[in-house]
């Protein structure tokens, strides 16, 4: 059975491409973005398979 780790990332709304870029290099998968505490934020949840 596969398993898997997740984390949550801040996203700041005028570098969400670069932030999710560097997470998508380290082998992270988008799942959802949901807003965050405040309007210019954003938070992504992402995982990866566990080794």
């Amino acid at each position: 059975m596969q398993k898997w780790e997740y984390a949550t990332v801040p996203l700041l709304v005028h570098a969400t491409k670069q932030i999710l870029d560097n997470w998508g290099e380290d082998g992270w998968e988008l799942v959802t973005v949901v807003p965050g505490p405040n309007p210019e934020q954003l938070v992504a949840y992402l995982k990866r398979p566990r080794p």
